[in-house]
């Protein structure tokens, strides 16, 4: 078993101004985050926030820590854990206890936990755990979110190609954390657009994970200042880094589902410095 990293220092908007796609998609961009029998994480300096993968396939996974960024013993020595599985079923071990994790089946693990496990149901089918884990000040419980349990907000609407549903699955409404939240939009068939009217949240940064794209589509993620916004092509299973300066938004040429990761200054969910769409620029 292998756990591999890669760090990513912050950056302010007048700096990104400066880059080109290719700079933009080294500071922003995650393009993988799933190997077979591999843990992989990608540490950003914006919060301390750290996004990954596990893919167990021949083999169980243990969550170990990374010395050279957590100085830890153990990886949730200091942090805490929110894990969506976006493959097939599998199983996560916290400190003994096997908690079965389906399809877009969410779970969070509390700081202080030692010993974390992944493991797939099967080979052909494997499971995908898309990790986020923040720094954390207070122990909190393990729980599963499932969907059903998730608390849903219906939005947009099929004229505006943003008809959508927000699962909020590990947020402070519906679960215990300390600053973690997260949850999964899924879009209807036939809209394209996400978080339009596009916002900021200057007290919190955020991640967004692309998945549920159909072979051969693609997603362009918008982000940059109001008045000068970038643009990004993602493409399925991709993640994209969005600082707390940014907005943060997406166009497909299909519909998609996506994970969108938050930590900072506070826990208002609505907590947004909203624009209008003929604002941007």
């Amino acid at each position: 078993m292998e756990t591999t990293f890669e760090s990513r220092y912050a950056i302010g908007p007048n700096e990104t101004k400066t880059l080109d796609t290719k700079g933009l998609r080294e500071n922003f961009l995650i393009d993988r985050l799933f190997w077979n029998d591999r843990i992989h994480f990608v540490y950003t300096h914006f919060d301390r926030y750290m996004a990954g993968g596990a893919m167990p396939v021949d083999q169980k996974l243990k969550l170990e820590t990374i010395e050279p960024l957590l100085k830890e013993e153990f990886f949730l020595s200091r942090r805490e854990l929110g894990i969506i599985n976006v493959g097939g079923a599998g199983t996560v071990e916290v400190d003994g206890e096997k908690i079965d994790l389906g399809t877009k089946e969410a779970l969070y693990i509390g700081k202080g936990v030692k010993d974390v496990y992944f493991s797939s149901n099967s080979a052909s089918e494997p499971a995908k755990f898309y990790l986020n884990s923040t720094p954390a000040h207070h122990s909190y419980p393990t729980r599963k979110v499932t969907k059903e349990q998730a608390n849903k907000i219906e939005l947009g609407s099929l004229e505006t190609s943003n008809h959508r549903v927000i699962n909020q699955m590990l947020l402070h409404t519906v679960i215990e954390t300390c600053q973690l939240q997260m949850g999964m939009t899924e879009l209807k068939p036939g809209s394209v657009w996400n978080t339009m009217p596009a916002h900021t949240h200057d007290r919190r940064m955020e991640v967004y994970f692309y998945f549920d794209l159909p072979e051969g589509q693609s997603v362009s993620h918008f982000m940059g200042p109001v008045d000068e916004t970038r643009h990004i092509w993602m493409q399925n299973e991709q993640a994209v880094i969005s600082p707390p300066w940014s907005i943060h938004s997406g166009a497909g040429t299909s519909n998609y589902t996506f994970i969108w990761g938050m930590a900072g200054e506070n826990m208002d969910y609505d907590d947004m410095d909203k624009s209008s769409i003929t604002e941007l620029r």
